[in-house]
């Protein structure tokens, strides 16, 4: 007799995460195409970003795949061993069965990869963008600012609010904890997300926020009011960030004028991908991790993030307000593509109290 293959539960999984696997591999592999051709239209070769670090992409992935694993194993086996070297064998082998099944090493190198050529594709990407487009649309939103805040520069109202010193040191930090916040929540949800689904959501909803942030890019090309107005800037503290921004105009420079420099270029203001990101983070944390401090913990960094942006220069007003429509469209769209319920809590509350009637009506 022969078996129905959807009845093994292996099976059954699979299906169950097709939809967030093809999703993952066509987000990828459109950006990845669009990189190519704007690479063979300007004439420059794709730009490994971190290739001096880690080494070329080849040697990378792999890394980063046993990485993820290794970071799982080694702690989790030392610490429930107790340090006897005697039981780590079994202790990790344990581990691999239970947690590294078929479906787990699937979604990390599945995520992992896909997420990479999304990553590197944006900033290829972003890169090639004063070589494609020269129009800057800085003076529009400049005006739409002022207008906001009757008149005064947002900046300069934040600074006047909070100082200029203590303050800028702080925020500067909450601004910079953006790099590592990126590579260390999309290990966190493929590795240790006790519901795959999650783990689908949150890398498939990261790879949507990076690819609609770079057509924002392109729609509005802008370089900030850090750059385009820097005088409004000059009384902060010199901080990390300031060194930041000046390595980032510095590249910048090197980029448009040395036609030798095989370097990026990585200015471009609409939209904001920090609010994008710490905002899509938060609320995956709040529908997915049930620790209350962490919730608080990632809404708080999410609006430190927001003043931050506008305090140094970073961001317009629109930008932000951008970076907020696209953390909430890739929250939703990465919600779909892994298959979640989203349903309002009175429609649910509803539906339940219909079929408890319906369920009490006696057949005639």
């Amino acid at each position: 007799m022969p078996v129905d293959s959807r009845s093994c539960p292996t099976n059954r999984m699979l299906v169950m995460y097709r939809r967030a696997q093809i999703t993952l591999v066509a987000n990828a592999v459109l950006i990845g195409i669009a990189a190519i051709v704007v690479s063979v239209v300007t004439g420059k070769p794709l730009i490994d970003p971190e290739g001096s670090f880690l080494g070329p992409t080849w040697m990378r992935l792999p890394l980063l795949l046993m990485a993820a694993l290794a970071l799982d194993l080694v702690p989790r086996t030392l610490w429930d061993s107790k340090f006897k070297p005697t039981l780590w064998r079994s202790i990790a082998a344990h581990r691999l069965r239970t947690h590294w099944n078929r479906e787990r090493l699937t979604l990390v190198a599945l995520g992992v990869v896909c997420f990479y050529i999304v990553y590197v594709s944006y900033r290829n990407l972003k890169s090639a963008l004063p070589a494609l487009i020269e129009a800057q649309y800085d003076h529009e939103l400049h005006l739409i600012d002022n207008a906001l805040f009757f008149g005064h520069e947002p900046g300069a109202a934040l600074q006047a609010a909070l100082g200029t010193h203590v303050a800028a040191w702080f925020l500067s930090y909450i601004y910079l904890w953006f790099l590592p916040l990126v590579p260390i929540a999309v290990t966190c949800w493929l590795v240790w997300s006790k519901n795959l689904s999650f783990g689908y959501w949150f890398v498939c909803a990261q790879a949507f926020a990076w690819t609609l942030g770079t057509i924002s890019y392109y729609a509005l090309p802008t370089v900030g009011p850090g750059i385009q107005y820097v005088q409004v800037y000059q009384p902060l503290a010199h901080t990390p960030t300031t060194d930041l921004m000046n390595s980032l105009v510095n590249a910048r420079h090197n980029a448009l004028w040395d036609a030798q420099a095989n370097a990026a270029q990585t200015v471009a203001g609409f939209a904001s991908l920090h609010v994008a990101i710490t905002l899509l983070t938060a609320l995956m944390v709040q529908y997915t991790v049930a620790n209350r401090w962490l919730q608080i913990v990632f809404w708080v960094n999410c609006a430190c993030t927001c003043v931050a942006t506008l305090y140094f220069g970073w961001h317009y007003v629109s930008d932000d307000v951008a970076g907020v429509m696209i953390a909430l469209t890739s929250f939703y769209l990465g919600g779909i593509a892994s298959k979640q319920q989203f349903r309002r809590k009175g429609f649910a509350k509803r539906e339940a109290a219909r079929a408890q009637r319906e369920a009490e009506i006696a057949p005639v």
